[in-house]
């Protein structure tokens, strides 16, 4: 029995929702579990070819060295007391405790030093801290060192599976409602983004999960925000061209047909370029770079793939009764020829030249505050915005140890040598004490105690002096690691990475472009305007979090992440511009399309960048320094980007140059 054609016209669409419903029904759980395979211990981050790394490695042939250590330290300002010692003496902790140290400064404070599994530290942490029950009255006891901050971190990160997606959700859901005044489509793009997710997160997993890829807080946080951004941008884009075409064309199928026949390029064009300006991230030499670049790429992909597929099929079973109560009419006016961006786009028409040199000079304002930028890196025990552990038991350690306690300095030198290199980091300002920690394989190893605090700057700087000497002494083989050097190579690296990374992605960007648009001038035109909008957004950045947030600083990766995310989303916005641009071009002429493809685009671009903007402030909710910085960042230059640079720069300019934009395609000798 053969199947009519208006039967067959619903099965196609019935078919790809039912199969969407399957596949989340399946990946929607993994997106829970990504924390199970993720990792938090900085060291490794660090590439193969760091000497902290090195280091890290060549001393697990120490045996007890293999450990990471956590600090129990405990504090009475008037003094301890036997009972107090006592307390101490008799805890039971899990792995291997040093006897108790008392404070050479003063009798204040006493620290049990506990090697902890690496495998697990912040489960080992956890137990440490559920032994310490009933201390003597008035006696202050906290864990601190390495272990307890990876495990403080891994609590931080406990939000991500559930109050990030639900304050992200929340968002979009009310930005929805707002923008198309409608209860049911918001829930359609919203379910959209949710089977968007489910099939990243179970691609991330397995591929995690069988060790192809690293997966740490910071890139399942960004990947949940980045794959609802993306996949409600994309949904809006197709969202805004159905309804548009449902007040020219009364079959809803055909409606369909034609907005996703217009749309599927610049979203293709807009997932590719994310896609390879992430993957981009490959170049570093982070492993965890490396890691989030295929993750971001695989949380696009899947946006794309959710926003092409399932999207138009429950749309177009829906048919107008998405959009109620405003549904579409056949024949209804277009509200886009007489709204907002109508009045801006003759603005823009009287006055190009004026209004993109204006624009210019306002972002270059920002630009000038981008050296205030503090991005050389900062404390670890800086990452928390909130109260902690880790970073309270530190202080009381700073307070009567020297710094460095618990988390000593790693020197490994030929054994041969080891007096030279002894009296070598003996000399090095900022170093307490040195002592022999064992020999193996022809190696001695060398335990370095710092003045200041393991993960402070002034330890950075003494690890960097530290290397030097070492360095110097002859045949001796010197290397460096331990916690700080990790710090220090960290920081290295991203700085490498910086100037490495950030000129591929242009050219990878501009190749895009300039096969999307079939031209030279406009990619580069275009990108100028986004690198422009990038400085303006660091520089604006940078008065925020030294003047308004007083942030101690920044990572170094955090201009990197920032310069990647910005520039691939916002040209993202001048791509659906000016596809829609370069379409009306082809009939009515350069300067007309403009100023038509800025009002028809107008509104739902904003609203895209809107919402972007609201999903990645979300990673506020997270108390780490990291995403709260990248969260203002891409927020802030989102909204930039998306209100200034496209709405008025970027057309100015196309009015301004007219047909020349298009050079050297056959638009440039058409219609002006």
């Amino acid at each position: 029995m053969s199947t009519s054609p208006s039967r067959a016209r619903w099965l196609l669409p019935a078919l790809v929702a039912v199969a969407w419903l399957a596949l989340g029904g399946v990946s929607g759980p993994f997106a829970g579990k990504l924390s199970e395979v993720s990792t938090n211990d900085s060291t490794a981050f660090l590439p193969a070819s760091a000497e902290a790394t090195e280091v890290s490695e060549r001393v697990k042939s120490f045996g007890d060295a293999r450990g990471l250590p956590a600090v129990v330290v405990a504090e009475r300002t008037s003094g301890l007391t036997q009972a107090d010692r006592d307390y101490l003496g008799g805890l039971d902790l899990p792995g291997e405790a040093s006897p108790v140290i008392p404070s050479q400064q003063d009798d204040q404070a006493a620290q049990v030093v506990v090697v902890v599994d690496p495998e697990d530290p912040a489960g080992a942490v956890d137990e440490i801290r559920a032994r310490l029950t009933s201390p003597p009255d008035g006696l202050t006891v906290l864990v601190a060192g390495p272990a307890a901050q990876v495990a403080d971190l891994k609590e931080a990160f406990g939000g991500i599976d559930g109050l990030l997606l639900l304050v992200a959700g929340a968002v979009v859901a009310v930005i929805l409602v707002l923008v198309y005044r409608s209860p049911l489509l918001p829930f359609v793009v919203l379910l959209s983004g949710v089977f968007a997710l489910g099939l990243a997160s179970l691609a991330v997993y397995l591929l995690a999960d069988g060790g192809v890829l690293d997966l740490n807080g910071q890139s399942q946080g960004i990947l949940f925000i980045l794959v609802f951004g993306a996949a409600t941008d994309y949904a809006l884009l197709l969202v805004s061209r159905f309804r548009e075409e449902l007040r020219d064309t009364e079959d809803k199928f055909t409606a369909m047909r034609t907005a996703w026949r217009a749309t599927i390029e610049p979203i293709a064009a807009s997932a590719g370029t994310v896609v390879l300006g992430v993957l981009c991230l490959l170049f570093s030499d982070l492993n965890s770079n490396k890691g989030l670049g295929p993750v971001a790429a695989i949380g696009i992909g899947a946006a794309f793939l959710a926003s092409v597929t399932f999207l138009p099929a429950a749309l177009v079973l829906l048919g107008r009764s998405a959009f109620w109560p405003l549904r579409p009419k056949l024949g209804s006016p277009h509200p886009e020829a007489s709204g907002l961006w109508s009045r801006i786009a003759k603005l823009i028409s009287a006055r190009p030249r004026a209004t993109w040199v204006i624009t210019t000079l306002v972002l270059l304002v920002g630009v000038a505050f981008v050296p205030q930028l503090q991005a050389s890196g900062t404390a670890q025990s800086d990452v928390f915005l909130t109260d902690v552990d880790s970073v309270a038991g530190q202080e009381v350690l700073s307070r009567h140890f020297p710094g460095g306690t618990g988390a000593p300095t790693v020197v490994l030198a030929r054994s041969a040598a080891a007096q030279q290199v002894t009296a070598a980091a003996q000399d090095v300002d900022g170093v307490s004490s040195v002592r022999p920690a064992g020999e193996a394989d022809d190696l001695v190893r060398l335990d370095v105690v710092l003045e200041d605090p393991a993960d402070s700057e002034a330890a950075v700087a003494t690890v960097q002096r530290l290397r030097e000497a070492v360095r110097a002494v002859p045949d001796a083989d010197a290397k460096v690691g331990g916690p700080t050097a990790t710090q220090l190579d960290t920081q290295n690296t991203s700085e490498r990475d910086r100037l490495v990374i950030i000129p591929i992605v242009l050219v990878v960007i501009f190749l895009v472009l300039a096969l999307l648009l079939r031209s030279l001038l406009a990619p580069l035109l275009l990108i100028a305007t986004v690198v422009l909008s990038f400085g303006a957004t660091m520089g604006v950045s940078a008065l925020v979090f030294n003047g308004i947030f007083d942030f101690p600083g920044a990572d170094p990766v955090v201009p990197l992440f920032g310069f990647v995310f910005l520039v691939a989303l916002g040209i993202d916005y001048n791509i659906f511009l000016m596809t829609r641009v370069r379409e009306e071009a082809a009939s009515i002429g350069t300067r007309e399309g403009v100023l038509r493809g800025l009002t028809i685009t107008g509104g739902v671009i904003t609203s895209a960048g809107v919402v972007l903007a609201a999903t990645f402030s979300a990673l506020a909710v997270l108390p780490i320094l990291f995403l709260a910085q990248i969260a203002f960042i891409v927020a802030f230059g989102v909204l930039l980007d998306t209100f200034v640079v496209r709405s008025l720069l970027v057309p100015a300019l196309g009015v301004d140059l007219g047909r020349r934009i298009w050079w050297p395609s056959k638009l440039a000798r058409g219609k002006e």
